[in-house]
């Protein structure tokens, strides 16, 4: 038996190199022909994204803290405004982000 990593395998007729993985980063992808897909940008779900984080995290705080009277003169109470106030833009960011994922992994623009 001999410790030659090239020794062939008496059973198997193979060498020991072809038995071990080697990375070849300049060979062609698996499953394709080694191109890239072209890079788009954020698309127009993107924007949404943009557009709704924006509503969450600048329009809506700005309003609160600007006219703090405003879920009043809507006539909902105090412990409603301040528990709608918060949910509102959450549930809309959580859902635009879930749009705009799925279609990212589906492929859609």
């Amino acid at each position: 038996m001999s410790s030659d990593t090239t020794a062939r395998d008496g059973a198997t007729g193979a060498t020991a190199e072809s038995d071990t993985y080697v990375h070849r980063p300049d060979g062609p992808a698996v499953g394709g022909d080694g191109s890239e897909p072209e890079a788009t940008g954020f698309g127009s779900r993107g924007w949404v994204l943009v557009g709704v984080v924006a509503l969450c995290f600048l329009v809506v705080p700005g309003a609160v803290y600007l006219v703090p009277s405003l879920p009043a003169m809507a006539g909902l109470p105090y412990l409603a405004a301040m528990l709608a106030l918060p949910m509102l833009p959450a549930l809309a960011l959580g859902l635009v982000a879930v749009w705009s994922m799925t279609a990212a992994t589906r492929g859609d623009d």
